[in-house]
């Protein structure tokens, strides 16, 4: 399980996600109740306990600082010995959305949504996850129907990518990476700043 609280002028955010999910509650107050929709929607779909509680002060940084919290803290759920790779094509009414993840620490983003916001949301993250994400909307009229679609279909992606697998999935083995806490800081500082 992991906690994180991010705060700037512009957002207040506290998260919990547990890969566990099962018994997990799932619990989404952003005030924003498409987000909360998309957020819960994500959560069930992965298997993910989840807990949102965030306030913004534009839409568009409330959506997309609680997409970078929580990348980050996904990033933090990914065990050593991850499948890696999950993929999932999900129809909706009128929408077909497919999206294909990989866990294992590449960033990377592809993919166009008929919101902006939402496109955002999912490249916010897959980058802070350190995870690679394609999203393609095969069709769809009703951008409701193909955002919901979209997050249906990076959920599922996600329940198979983070489960536990037998061995590390890499032909490079387990990347072990250290961090000194003064480059932390200084990291830490340089984020501020933007």
């Amino acid at each position: 399980m992991t906690r994180l609280k991010r705060e700037t002028r512009e957002t207040q955010i506290t998260l919990q996600v547990d890969r566990a999910g099962g018994e997990t509650e799932i619990h989404v107050d952003t005030g924003d109740a498409f987000l909360d929709h998309m957020l819960v929607t994500l959560a069930r779909y992965a298997g993910l306990g989840l807990q949102v509680d965030a306030r913004g002060d534009l839409r568009h940084h409330l959506i997309e600082d609680v997409a970078i919290t929580l990348g980050l803290a996904l990033a933090m759920e990914v065990p050593e010995r991850a499948q890696r790779y999950g993929w999932a094509l999900v129809p909706m009414d009128e929408a077909l959305v497919e999206a294909a993840v990989d866990v294992g620490g590449r960033p990377y983003y592809v993919g166009e949504l008929p919101s902006d916001l939402y496109r955002h949301f999912l490249e916010s993250m897959a980058l802070n996850m350190r995870a690679t994400l394609h999203v393609e909307v095969r069709r769809g009229r009703d951008r409701h129907h193909v955002v919901e679609a979209a997050v249906k279909a990076v959920g599922l992606a996600l329940r198979q990518a983070l489960r536990e697998g037998e061995g590390v999935f890499s032909t490079k083995g387990a990347v072990a990476l250290q961090v000194d806490a003064a480059q932390q800081v200084d990291a830490d500082e340089k984020e501020a700043s933007c």
